[in-house]
């Protein structure tokens, strides 16, 4: 049963559009955070001005396991237009 410490999804659906919005707990915050220290690192590892397809290639690796991620612990996407009710 999900509870305030451990909800059933770490990233809620956004209000408007296809997709995720921000992390709802911390072990989202955990994700999202670790993702974009990887992208700096992967950034710095990979200067993009000097090695564009290895940086470009760990981009898509790492943002493939960010939607990975959102996919298994989200709510489902769909299109949303706002409030349903």
């Amino acid at each position: 049963m999900p509870s305030a410490n451990n909800p059933r999804y770490w990233f809620p659906a956004k209000r408007y559009g296809w997709g995720w919005g921000i992390p709802n707990c911390w072990q989202g915050w955990v994700v999202f955070i670790g993702y974009f220290v990887l992208m700096a690192l992967a950034a710095l590892m990979y200067l993009p001005q000097q090695r564009t397809g290895a940086f470009l290639g760990a981009t898509a690796v790492l943002t493939v396991a960010l939607v990975a991620v959102c996919w298994v612990k989200g709510e489902p996407p769909e299109w949303r237009w706002g409030d349903k009710g």
